[in-house]
């Protein structure tokens, strides 16, 4: 009688389950390796525009401006033109420092195309305004302008899944705009209806010194020797998510009437107060909530300097809620930079340094009135002082480049 060599039935189960259970558990340190390495490429990433802003103030002796560019203001009211304002070609004051580190992350060819103003979409035809970094789809057509709906692999974290419409050109990295609110979407120089206007007459620009205490500073230029801190105890910029169309807290934004301001100046948790987070799902904003329109979500438009899109504030720590106290992208309020990592995200010190930072770094008391000062008549119930230490802890000290706090713990 002859025998075959072979595997039963019953031996082929148990090898197959042997191989399912060693599947089951090398697939979590799996993905923890993917996600620790595409940290890393992160992480790289922050570092490669630390070295582009080092640079960048190597070759001009000062950072690149938030919200720069140019303007055309020869409307009445304004104040003589110097040689950066042009009457053809303007755009309006908002394109973000991300703009002019271009040259420096190797994207010499994208910025060639940036610096000819005047050719705002694919057909080559000119216009009398020239390409502003905030307008929307629906205002160029189908023909954006090309530069600023580029995807940027150094603007781009591994981690974000965010891609396509209604974003016009991702970013997720930001400049650190302080521990405070007022005039962080706007600085010195305002739209007065027609056209952009120097507001010293009105003590706007030293109102904008007392409230924006961070390394960029809206239309205003920030030099090395501003960090009175010390570059390595300053954040310079960091991390945003992206926003997915979810109503994720940390990328659509809250938005409100004009009647919320001084709400949200006096208590940057307003929104969490206000129950506007859903409490069984505390990452989402509870139906009802008003969150801003399509293309105004965090990091829809690297080329635009308007906080939404390219800015972040050390009010609130990582991956909280972002609270608007007005209507669209372009408003100031709560907005603390997040990521898709686990527990934190990347920081760019000002020495080029770069370090994550936990959610639960120390950050005082949320609820205590930021840095504002009485404007037209109207205050909050006590406005706080300017020149005051930072009332957001740890972090919020390291938002601010010259206000003389001691850092003195590990982050």
């Amino acid at each position: 009688m002859r025998t075959r060599n072979g595997f039963t039935l019953v031996e082929l189960l148990v090898v197959i389950a042997i191989i399912g259970v060693m599947v089951g558990l090398l697939l979590p340190a799996v993905q923890a390796a993917r996600e620790a390495a595409r940290r890393m490429s992160c992480g790289n990433n922050v570092k490669q525009i630390g070295l582009g802003l080092h640079n960048y103030h190597a070759a001009y002796n000062q950072l690149p401006m938030q919200q720069g560019g140019t303007r055309n203001m020869a409307g009445a009211g304004d104040v003589a033109a110097t040689p950066s304002m042009i009457a053809a070609g303007d755009n309006g004051l908002e394109l973000s420092f991300l703009v002019g580190i271009t040259p420096f992350i190797e994207q010499q060819a994208l910025w060639e195309q940036i610096s000819t103003p005047l050719r705002n979409n694919l057909m080559g035809t000119f216009s009398a305004m020239g390409p502003r970094a905030n307008r929307g789809l629906a205002a160029n057509g189908t023909n954006p302008y090309p530069p600023f709906v580029t995807e940027v692999s150094t603007l781009r974290c591994p981690s974000d899944p965010g891609t396509g419409l209604p974003a016009q050109g991702r970013t997720n990295y930001a400049g650190c705009l302080g521990d405070a609110m007022h005039f962080t979407n706007s600085g010195p120089i305002s739209w007065n209806g027609t056209t952009m206007v120097w507001d010293e007459t009105t003590g706007r620009a030293q109102r904008t010194r007392e409230s924006c205490r961070g390394v960029f500073v809206p239309r205003m230029a920030t030099r090395f020797r501003d960090i009175l801190d010390g570059t390595a105890n300053t954040i310079m910029g960091g991390e945003i998510a992206t926003d997915l169309g979810d109503r994720s807290i940390t990328t659509a934004p809250s938005i409100g009437a004009a009647a919320r301001q001084l709400p949200v100046y006096d208590n940057p948790s307003y929104c969490q107060d206000t129950m506007e987070i859903d409490p069984l799902r505390p990452r989402f904003w509870v139906a009802g909530t008003t969150i801003t329109g399509n293309e105004a979500r965090r990091g829809y438009k690297w080329a635009c300097g308007f906080p939404t899109y390219s800015g972040f504030g050390t009010i609130l720590p990582p991956n909280r809620e972002v609270c608007l106290q007005g209507t669209g992208a372009g408003s100031q309020g709560s907005l603390p930079p997040s990521s898709r990592h686990q527990g934190g995200c990347h920081v760019l010190m000002a020495d080029g340094a770069v370090k994550f930072v936990t959610d639960s770094i120390e950050a005082g008391n949320s609820r205590r009135q930021t840095i504002y000062v009485n404007v037209g008549g109207t205050s909050s119930a006590s406005p706080s002082i300017p020149g005051a230490a930072s009332q957001y802890g740890l972090w919020g000290s390291l938002g601010t480049k010259a206000s003389k706090e001691t850092v003195s713990a590990e982050f």
